[in-house]
């Protein structure tokens, strides 16, 4: 007896299989055996086990009963069946040396997150939704799929809370990954779960560890006494890109200037031109392009020597070498700005000026680099009493000191041209420091000392006997390569490229990070890499891991750790007490994701070419110049050295949008508590904000108003998600109502991956309501105890074209649910709703997943229309349309038309003179006039 014949009673009566393996079906009718399953799960029927009282278990049992009515459809079953069946058959595994490589590969990978104790809300899982949608769509077209997941578990986040809890990081931290990884797995996220990896297992920071050698040992991680990024509440040394707009990028502390501190630094510098250079060659946001090129910051110019001068305006042995992109504008350089930490400020700073100069170098210590160089800010700066000689045009010209010049960029020092760059007018005009206009734009222009003119153009006022340089009437190009010629001609200089990127400073005065392999010998200080075989060097375990204060590391607490003897020489030796930063684990982690258990080499060679590069790579677009530049940086240094295939770790990389919390809608009021309007209001201390609920808001043309007064426009704004604004939500209360197939696919229906969108619990109920409709077509209808047959309404009819081409267009409401049009619908749900597909799939009589069954692909055939409509006009007028015969003939077309109520009215009593017909597109009936005469009387 097939399915779809039973009654609902009966089949509502048969128990579901418990899905402790592979489903239980008869092959032979190919549909769900009941008998087989029954007996399985013991003969009892599936459902709610209830405890206690026989009275709380019938209201139990009454509350659960009405929530069932309430649901769209029994995702509450659905779901947490379908993930146990996924981790217990491990559906989502990888092969790993078993693999088919003669099958095309598809590597998806999100950024890894750092897991908090907060958990994900709503935001999270956008990028992970999208990447697990082409994962499962992959798998279907016949890609061998990598999609894995793991922790990025080292860091200042984790030991900021262990501080303040007084717990240890570790447990922290292991305690966070288990809640993500629940609600990872709650949301039915296909990864490969066998492939797992924390930053923190000694497993896998043993080769972070192996890189820092191999890095050690072609002189690209060095140690040097630096000018530093202090963040006093952190107690640790920050990288330039951990910092932003004066505080810390994690949990944003004030960051100050430090005096030189002995640091480990990777000299990424040395890759600066591959860095920039193979950024054509990727598919990136431009933007996040654009923000590495910046950053990296490469610029051709000159260095150009200034001869410091005495007392009596004769040269000294001293010249301050100044770096820049524009030797053109060598005459307008009326005066030099040294940076705060310049090496020769000792020896130019004249006695008067000395108190000054000192104090303000101590201001200038407090500030970090943004602030320093931010255009905005009002410019500072102190006279050191001294001056240089321009080699130009052989003039004095002051010597200043001022922290808008880094000592981190070019040579610290800059020929200040004030009639040309903005910072130098500014401070030119605060000054009252001499402006000469020496460029002009081309095709003529004046000076003008109120506006600087920064572009190119042709040089005016630029010639001097003396020097014998004459670069007058010049394009500013052209007159620069003059000008370098000269310089490297007279002994002044030389042609340069320079870089803003600097080298990144490596080490952390911090215990929740990766130990660094070196050793110190106590009789000389030397370092001594540690050796290979003794990798990896645990992080030994602290009760005490808060910082010092001093900048001296936690790690020198373990003094037993810290002691011990180079294994080669048998010399008493002090191990490294600064650790790795959080970036030193996830700078590699994807390579991992391809060879996690590898005890011999960080990632076997054949597996290694085989899954490179990464094909698709989610994250957000803060990373652009912290993560993704520093992966690529460690990347081409294991290309060089013949670890990785591929010259470039991501292929494609795409930033998702941030989900903002729902609109909160806000009114102006004044003192006496009245309603002002957005649009009126002159705010002032009198007037305050008040949020106005939503059920008093009505949208009036682009603008929101009060429902009962029109004439007061709200402010509608939706707010990053954050506890302090309430907005936060919770993709744990969204499982629980709505079901995790809803938040997905609402999540890939706000609009553009890439796009910022507000969350809106309306439309999650509108996409709940759309799987409820799903769910209601095949299986039918609920029954009056608001549970559902045990099967489906499809049929093993034939479909009929319409319905073919209705498939392909939108599923709507049929007779008759042939199952050859059903199934290829339910395999395109798959990737979006995995959870409900797999039940349908399974009650569509199929004993395997749906995972690796083949995606439908689309056939024209059913897309083609076998009508056309017809717009009809009459005189050039149209009158209405009809519809026609794909092919259809004039003369058919105009017997339609002639039959058409609203057409016909036109027609009739009246002569055509001419028909102008162009098949599929217009048909314009052309009529004769009527008698004036006639019309007349």
């Amino acid at each position: 007896m097939n399915l779809q014949v039973q009654t609902r009673s009966q089949i509502h009566a048969t128990p579901h299989p418990p899905f402790r393996g592979r489903p239980f079906l008869c092959s032979a009718q190919r549909r769900p055996c009941r008998r087989l399953a029954a007996a399985a799960n013991g003969g009892a029927k599936f459902g709610l086990r209830v405890c206690g009282s026989s009275s709380s278990r019938g209201e139990e049992l009454s509350k659960v009963e009405e929530q069932k009515k309430r649901r769209a459809y029994p995702f509450h079953e659905i779901e947490p069946r379908w993930q146990r069946y996924w981790e217990e058959n491990r559906t989502f595994r990888t092969p790993d040396d078993d693999i088919d490589t003669s099958k095309p590969k598809f590597y998806v990978l999100d950024m890894f997150p750092y897991p908090s104790g907060a958990g994900l809300h709503v935001g999270h899982p956008l990028g992970y939704t999208a990447t697990d949608i082409l994962a499962r769509l992959k798998r279907m077209q016949g890609f061998n799929v990598l999609h894995p997941m793991g922790w990025d578990a080292f860091g200042l986040p984790a030991e900021q809370y262990a501080i303040e809890t007084g717990t240890h990081p570790k447990l922290t931290t292991l305690r966070n990954i288990d809640r993500f990884r629940s609600q990872l797995k709650s949301l039915g996220f296909s990864y490969d779960w066998d492939r797992e990896i924390s930053t923190t297992e000694p497993e896998y920071y043993k080769w972070t560890q192996w890189i820092f050698l191999q890095l050690l040992k072609r002189g690209l991680a060095y140690q040097a006494e630096v000018p530093v990024n202090w963040c006093p509440a952190l107690g640790t040394v920050l990288a330039n890109e951990e910092v932003v707009d004066g505080v810390s990028e994690r949990g944003g502390h004030p960051v100050i200037r430090k005096q030189p501190m002995r640091q480990w630094i990777l000299r990424i510098t040395a890759y600066a031109d591959r860095l920039l250079d193979d950024l054509d060659d990727l598919d990136w946001p431009e933007s996040i392009k654009e923000m590495q090129r910046n950053w990296i910051g490469r610029s051709e110019g000159a260095e150009v020597d200034f001869r410091v001068l005495d007392t009596d305006g004769q040269n000294r042995d001293i010249k301050i070498t100044v770096y820049t992109t524009r030797p053109d504008t060598i005459f307008g350089a009326t005066y030099l700005v040294l940076a705060p930490e310049h090496c020769l400020l000792s020896s130019i700073v004249s006695e008067r000026q000395s108190k000054d100069v000192e104090e303000y170098k101590e201001l200038a210590s407090r500030k970090s680099d943004l602030e320093r160089t931010e255009l905005q800010k009002e410019k500072t700066g102190v006279f050191s009493g001294g001056y240089a000689r321009n080699p130009a045009n052989g003039e004095a010209i002051p010597i200043w000191i001022a922290d808008y010049v880094l000592g981190s960029y070019g040579t610290g020092a800059i020929m200040a041209v004030p009639a040309h760059d903005i910072r130098d007018h500014e401070f030119a005009g605060k000054f009252d420091i001499p402006i000469r206009w020496v460029v002009v734009p081309d095709g003529g222009g004046s000076s003008n000392s109120e506006r600087p003119f920064s572009g190119e153009g042709i040089c005016v006022n630029s010639s001097s006997p003396r020097s014998g340089l004459d670069i007058n009437s010049f394009p500013s190009k052209e007159a620069a390569c003059k000008v370098i010629e000269w310089v490297e001609k007279t002994g002044n200089g030389n042609k340069k490229v320079n870089y803003k990127l600097r080298d990144w400073l490596f080490a952390r005065q911090r215990y929740w990070g990766e130990p660094i392999p070196v050793l110190f010998l106590k009789d000389t200080g030397e370092g001594v890499p540690l050796p290979e075989s003794e990798l990896p060097l645990i992080l030994p375990e602290l009760d005490d891991f808060t910082p010092t204060g001093t900048g001296e590391p936690p790690l020198s607490k373990a003094v037993s750790w810290v002691e011990t003897r180079d294994a080669l020489s048998g010399k008493p030796a002090l191990r490294e007490t600064n650790t790795m930063p959080q970036w030193a684990g996830s700078c590699w982690y994807y390579l991992r994701f391809m060879d996690p258990k590898n005890s011999e080499a960080l990632v076997d060679k054949m597996k290694e070419m085989y899954w490179s590069p990464v094909d698709v790579y989610v994250g957000g677009a803060e990373h652009a110049v912290l993560h993704l530049l520093y992966s690529r940086f460690w990347h081409k240094v294991l290309y060089d050295i013949g670890v990785v295939s591929a010259k470039e770790p991501f292929k494609c990389v795409i930033n998702q949008g941030i989900i903002l919390g729902e609109v909160q809608y806000m009114v102006w009021k004044d003192s006496d508590g009245s309603f002002v309007s957005a649009d009126s209001v002159d705010v002032s201390r009198e007037h305050h904000q008040e949020r106005i609920s939503e059920e008093n808001v009505m949208k009036s043309g682009d603008s929101f108003v009060l429902k009962d007064n029109p004439d007061i426009r709200l402010i509608a704004r939706a707010h990053k998600m954050s506890k302090s604004r309430g907005n936060v939500v919770n993709p744990d209360d969204v499982v629980s109502e709505y079901g995790a197939d809803s938040l997905r696919l609402y999540e890939m229906f706000m609009g553009p991956l890439r796009d910022s969108k507000a969350w809106n619990t309306g439309g999650i109920e509108g996409v709940h309501r759309f799987l409820g409709r799903v769910w209601r077509l095949i299986v039918g209808s609920p029954l009056p105890d608001g549970t559902f047959i045990y099967g489906t309404m499809a049929t093993d009819d034939k479909p009929s074209m319409e319905q073919l081409c209705c498939l392909h267009k939108c599923i709507s409401k049929w007779d008759k649910l042939p199952r050859a049009a059903i199934e290829p619908f339910v395999l395109l749900l798959s990737p979006y709703s995995p959870h409900m597909a797999e039940e349908l799939w399974f009650r569509l009589g199929h004993s395997n997943s749906l995972a690796y069954e083949p995606f439908p692909k689309a056939d024209p055939a059913y897309l083609k229309e076998s009508t056309v409509v017809l717009p009809v006009q009459i005189n050039g007028k149209t009158r209405g349309t009809i519809q026609v015969e794909e092919g259809c003939t004039e003369e058919d077309a105009f017997k339609l038309a002639s039959t058409d109520e609203k057409v016909s009215k036109y027609l009739d009593g009246r002569i055509v003179r001419k028909k102008i017909f162009v098949s599929g597109k217009i048909l314009n009936v052309i009529l004769e006039p009527q008698n004036v005469k006639a019309a007349i009387r």
